[in-house]
């Protein structure tokens, strides 16, 4: 599919992304495979997602809003009143436009890696747990209980990342998005943490 591609991909993002977005983007793919070769996904994928998730992270707010007026990229309210939102919107769209990723679910991994989704697919949940767990990351709360669950059992991991932003956003009185409490109360129906 794009292996060759992996290389390349890593020298664009060089270009694009400050250092430490750089380092944080090589720990989420590198995690991502871990979860993937733990899990039984497509690796290919999982490195593929986890190099392109933040590709669009270092740009401006008005370069994001310039892209989605120009490329007519739907955003939310929340989206609207939280821009930290919106690099997920803009580089799913540069994935397939720019990257030419045409795999669906890649571009659904790299679109949904902010907020998570119900019913998510298994490459999503390990974007979306790798971008939180990579070695880099280091303030996150329960992040050493939350990074050896990620190992045991996903769906926990990733109902207790859901948890823990919510009350985190819920804390610092950061707008949340709708669809990360859908996402956490889809999870919690499933498999409550108390379990």
């Amino acid at each position: 599919m794009h292996k060759n591609n992996l290389g390349l991909y890593k020298k664009k993002l060089r270009k694009k992304l400050d250092n430490e977005r750089y380092e944080h983007t090589i720990g989420v793919a590198y995690t991502a495979a871990a979860l993937a070769m733990r899990y039984g996904a497509d690796l290919e994928k999982a490195q593929i997602a986890g190099i392109l998730h933040d590709n669009a992270k270092c740009f401006s707010l008005e370069k994001s809003m310039q892209m989605i007026e120009k490329y007519n990229i739907p955003v939310t309210e929340a989206e609207k009143l939280n821009p930290a939102l919106l690099h997920s919107k803009v580089g799913a769209y540069l994935a397939m436009h720019k990257y030419k990723i045409s795999d669906k679910e890649i571009i659904r991994a790299i679109l949904y890696h902010t907020t998570g989704r119900p019913n998510m697919t298994l490459l999503e949940k390990i974007i979306y747990i790798a971008d939180y767990i990579e070695p880099m990351r280091h303030k996150a709360q329960n992040l050493p209980e939350i990074r050896r669950l990620a190992f045991i059992d996903l769906d926990k991991a990733l109902l207790k990342i859901l948890s823990d932003t919510l009350e985190y956003l819920e804390k610092c009185q950061i707008e949340t998005d709708p669809l990360t409490e859908k996402t956490y109360d889809f999870y919690k129906n499933i498999r409550p943490l108390q379990e």
